[in-house]
């Protein structure tokens, strides 16, 4: 319990930095924004939070509007039509997660933590693993969002044979990662994960999670080639 205390109180203070920091990048990024595709800056949307409880994601723009409403809904695939020139950048790189900043700074969300979910991909995890999820503080980052850094591309099939691969493989494994977290989450690995989030981001390569992280749930067969 006294981790968590420690936890919240780096998240306030790394969130409050790096939006101060970072505010050049972002104000760049909002007049790119407004200036190109669809003149729209931020993506807002519910998600499943802490307790079940629904919180109000940030996001920059990257897609075009109603795009949850259209074609693969939440489910994104490599080469998505939906996604907008400048919106690919953003997501690769993934900048257009850094309005999240704000939901780790007010408290909705953690640096570290499981992806919050909407509904539909929330209930992809198999049943047993939602009791563990819902108990944590959903992340920017996670052990699940690191080693699926790039799971866009992995969706590089038709869309039955993409939905099959993401309900089937992919959230029944990370089920097994976020549970792994919740049993090994110290403040310790916290700072881990926030390095290993940085190591991704820049080098796009997630092998180094099994040597930095004992006891990482071993991946599925079915992913040994993907990721």
């Amino acid at each position: 319990m006294k981790s968590l205390y420690f936890i919240r109180f780096f998240d306030i203070l790394f969130s409050f930095l790096a939006i101060i920091i970072l505010s050049p990048l972002l104000l760049l990024i909002i007049i790119i924004l407004k200036l190109t595709e669809e003149r729209e800056v931020f993506f807002l949307q519910n998600r499943i939070g802490l307790n079940g409880e629904n919180i109000l994601v940030y996001k920059f723009v990257t897609m075009i509007k109603n795009s949850e409403n259209i074609g693969t809904g939440s489910l994104t695939l490599k080469n998505d039509p939906r996604i907008l020139p400048f919106g690919r950048f953003l997501r690769k790189s993934k900048l257009n997660e850094l309005p999240q900043l704000f939901n780790v700074l007010i408290g909705d969300m953690s640096l570290i933590g499981p992806r919050p979910l909407v509904k539909r991909d929330f209930e992809s995890y198999p049943e047993r693993y939602h009791q563990t999820i819902l108990s944590l503080k959903p992340g920017l980052s996670g052990i699940g969002s690191i080693i699926f850094h790039d799971e866009a591309e992995l969706m590089n099939f038709n869309e039955a044979e993409s939905f099959h691969l993401y309900d089937k493989v992919v959230m029944p494994y990370k089920g097994e990662l976020e549970l792994w977290y919740a049993k090994n989450q110290t403040l310790y690995n916290y700072f881990l994960v926030i390095f290993l989030t940085i190591w991704v981001v820049i080098s796009s390569n997630a092998s180094l999670c099994w040597k930095c992280l004992k006891g990482l749930p071993v991946k599925p067969t079915k992913l040994n080639k993907l990721i």
